[in-house]
């Protein structure tokens, strides 16, 4: 396994005496190995100088047996050639103790990383690790493994570009070969740190594919203004957007390092970098589980009950709403900062829904709770059906987001039977309306009805009518059974919305038409699945 060799030794003392931490030098190195990055700083330190005092003669390296797997790198000089394109994957060799006279002894030690601004070397320590941990237990999390993130201040790309720079100088004066590798990603070295230090002290496994984020997010105000030359040089790069609270933000400055020249960027920056005076600041250590999905079917019975909040000019018109009568019991259980409720279609104030009920599903964002039995969702619905006579709900379970799309291809796609209550102005007999119970297949449409047209774009929409049966109940009342596609207007299809639909129930009769009551009585939709009682 590849060690630190001869052509690393300008690198390590031209870094060292700039004031970079041991850690940051080992991923100017090029070097893989992961265990490395995790033994103390202050040994690493000692190594270093041990390496710098020792001549090509008598260097023996050793290297540590570590089977790690291939890194991932960031590319600073993309069309840059070299002699000699090996990576090191090793360890660094291990010396006798370094005595007084060391080339860089006291340059490194005790100051802030020129490179990192301190993330590898006192945000690697157990301290902070602790901190960390303190804040995820004191969240309560239900979780099984967790990924690690970290968002690091912009400016970084900044220094690490000019280290680059400073080293790819060093090495010309000296009339070194200058190889092609690429330096280890500050990121990725970190997680090598910290995921196993995490992993130990929360009892579980970091996963990169875990729904339960653990993030860091630093940030070093002394340097903040070292992007801005990049505005002039690169205007380009660095343009306003809403949700963001500064045009520097990462990739806007990693786009203007890719376009600036390099005799640009010298002319601004040193290279390397110099000192901070201060460490980073951890702005804020944060939690968030993946969404949950539950689905469901739910009944409404009440003809005075929206199925979303009904709120007009931000006054509240009703007091509930099917989605709030659902939504308060499942995020209390599931502890969640906030939820999103769609459905297979939606029925009107005034409407019922009746039969086996409107698939629903509900998305619970960043929830505490995760893991629940099918009896604890049996539960959990009884609770929702014993808390109002207003709705019930069945086939409450948990879902994945992917199955959420069968709910919406069936609400165009389905057909749904209705029930409506209509009043003639003039007198009828049965032989009147028996024609209805003969058409089949019967072509409207329907122009964007008057009563949804603030919230809807102007259409002519065509919709079918499969079949219809008339119920006479007296000269001026009948019931309809309708079985029609997905996204019918039966409204505007009974009393015609003023010539906007046809043709509609009061063309067909020859008189004027109006509905009185409407219920939902299926929803064609195999979504979500039934379950046992």
């Amino acid at each position: 396994m590849s060690v630190l060799t001869e052509k690393d030794r300008p690198i390590v003392e031209l870094l060292l005496n700039a004031g970079t931490c041991p850690r940051c030098i080992l991923r100017f190195c090029c070097v893989g190995s992961q265990g490395l990055y995790r033994h103390p700083h202050k040994d690493l330190m000692k190594d270093l100088q041990e390496f710098l005092k020792s001549s090509q003669e008598e260097e023996e390296p050793v290297s540590l047996d570590v089977a790690d797997p291939p890194c991932k790198r960031i590319r600073l000089e993309p069309g840059e050639e070299g002699a000699d394109d090996g990576n090191h994957n090793g360890a660094l060799p291990q010396l006798p103790s370094a005595g007084d006279g060391s080339p860089a002894v006291g340059s490194s030690a005790g100051k802030v990383c020129n490179v990192c601004l301190g993330i590898l070397q006192e945000f690697c320590e157990a301290d902070f690790v602790k901190k960390v941990c303190q804040k995820v237990n004191s969240a309560d999390y239900q979780f099984t493994s967790f990924v690690f993130s970290v968002s690091l201040p912009p400016q970084l790309s900044v220094r690490e570009r000019a280290a680059w720079l400073g080293v790819k100088q060093q090495m010309r004066n000296l009339g070194l070969p200058f190889a092609k590798d690429d330096i280890v990603q500050l990121k990725e070295a970190y997680k090598w740190i910290i995921h196993p230090q995490l992993s130990e002290e929360l009892g579980v496994p970091a996963d990169g594919k875990s729904l339960f984020e653990v993030s860091v997010v630093f940030a070093h105000p002394e340097t903040e203004e070292e992007c801005h030359f990049l505005a002039t040089a690169c205007p380009d790069c660095f343009k306003p957007a809403k949700n963001k609270q500064s045009v520097f933000t990462r990739m806007a400055v990693i786009k203007a390092l890719e376009k600036i020249k390099e005799e640009d960027f010298l002319k601004h920056f040193p290279c390397p970098p110099s000192s901070p005076k201060s460490l980073c600041d951890a702005l804020e250590i944060q939690c968030n589980n993946g969404a949950v999905f539950v689905a469901g079917r739910y009944n409404k019975y009440s003809r005075n009950l929206p199925q979303t909040p009904w709120i007009i000019d931000g006054e509240r018109k009703l007091e509930s709403s099917v989605e709030e009568l659902i939504s308060e019991h499942l995020m209390a259980e599931f502890k969640a900062d906030s939820f999103n409720f769609s459905s297979s279609g939606r029925e009107d104030v005034d409407v019922r829904t009746l039969g086996n009920g409107r698939p629903f599903a509900i998305e619970l964002v960043n929830p505490r709770r995760i893991r629940f039995t099918a009896h604890q969702m049996k539960r959990l619905q009884q609770a929702i059906n014993d808390s109002s006579d207003k709705i019930q709900v069945r086939d409450l379970q948990l879902v994945t987001r992917s199955a959420i799309g069968r709910m919406k291809e069936g609400e165009e796609e389905k057909t749904k039977t209705y029930s409506a209550l209509i009043w003639t102005d003039k007198a009828i007999q049965r032989e009147d309306i028996a024609f209805l119970d003969d058409i089949k297949e019967l072509k409207l449409e329907q122009k964007t009805p008057l009563r949804v047209l603030h919230r809807r774009p102007l259409a002519v929409r065509c919709r079918l009518i499969h079949t219809m049966k008339s119920e006479y109940i007296d000269q001026h009342h009948f019931r309809l059974h309708l079985k029609t596609q997905a996204g019918t207007y039966i409204k505007e299809f009974v009393h015609g919305d003023f010539g906007r639909t046809k043709p509609n129930i009061g063309s067909l009769l020859n008189r004027t038409a109006d509905i009185l009551e409407l219920d939902v009585e299926s929803v064609d939709v195999d979504w979500p699945p039934t379950l046992a009682d």
